[in-house]
């Protein structure tokens, strides 16, 4: 058996559950989105040499394969879409307060590009915000029924933008926008 199956050399694909769609479809945009934040996040913890991190990141990329295959199954699929729970969005919060509590880490807005790692997770909360804008149209469409998605993607991207800032934090690396002195608040949470 191959993975190339040659069944989408003509532009479609299939979705979980039988159905073919376009490749352009808003659906297979927004799980492909999904499928680009799985990769670019394994590229973060390849760079980050963190355990900890490493940790975290490994168990939100095997959640995210179910988020993409969430938004992956229509309405009319003949397999129901796994559940996003309440539960995942706990998990994400948790991890949220428990990195926002750790004095020091929050000091700043944050330049991307002072540790690879960190700004390897900087990119990662970028095409995150990109897979949240695209499952929230398909949701106002009336294609993503499920809101819990648009909930878990949200509290995802403030995890990953604190990944990094925790990762600059334990390096000792400086990448606050403003420099030492300069007037305005300490920080700023992420966009």
């Amino acid at each position: 058996m191959s993975i190339a199956t040659k069944r989408g050399d003509a532009g479609q694909t299939g979705l979980p559950g039988g159905v073919r769609v376009s490749k352009t479809h808003p659906r297979v945009e927004c799980y492909g989105t999904i499928d680009e934040l799985i990769s670019q996040i394994g590229l973060a913890r390849a760079l980050c040499g963190d355990a900890e991190v490493n940790d975290l990141a490994r168990a939100i990329q095997r959640e995210l394969f179910k988020v993409g295959s969430a938004i992956g199954t229509a309405p009319e699929s003949r397999k129901p879409a796994p559940e996003i729970t309440a539960e995942m969005v706990e998990f994400l919060d948790r991890e949220v307060e428990r990195i926002e509590s750790m004095p020091g880490v929050l000091n700043d807005w944050s330049i991307p590009g002072e540790l690879a790692g960190s700004a390897a997770f900087d990119v990662a909360r970028t095409v995150c915000r990109r897979a949240e804008r695209l499952a929230v149209a398909l949701h106002e469409s009336g294609n993503l029924p499920n809101s819990q998605i648009l909930v878990y993607l949200n509290r995802l991207s403030d995890v990953l933008w604190l990944m990094g800032r925790l990762l600059e934090f334990r390096a000792g690396a400086d990448a606050r926008l403003r420099p030492e002195g300069h007037p305005g608040n300490r920080w700023s949470r992420a966009w």
